[in-house]
């Protein structure tokens, strides 16, 4: 079964626009690995966490900054298709 990303945010912190274009990158990276990616707002002001399967792989609290996305599309690959190739993302 594919697994489902989901993508909790802060409305009011306004990160409903980083929240979609992130969940667009993963969408079209992994358009043929994932079932879908899910956007929740957070009832808890600062939250921004990316699960995998209902599984943290980045908690921006934690982190003390947001994922880039090249790192963001590293951590999804590694849970959802390891042997996957991201082109230039892989590459310094």
């Amino acid at each position: 079964m594919k697994p489902i990303i989901s993508i909790e945010y802060c409305p009011k912190c306004g990160w409903l626009l980083r929240s979609a274009y992130m969940a667009q990158e993963l969408l079209t990276t992994f358009s043929e690995e994932i079932k879908g990616v899910t956007l929740i707002p957070s009832e808890t002001g600062g939250t921004f966490i990316i699960s995998v399967d209902d599984k943290a792989i980045f908690d921006r609290k934690e982190m003390q900054r947001f994922p880039e996305i090249k790192e963001l599309k590293r951590l999804v690959r590694d849970m959802v298709s390891p042997e996957m190739d991201l082109g230039h993302t892989d590459h310094k």
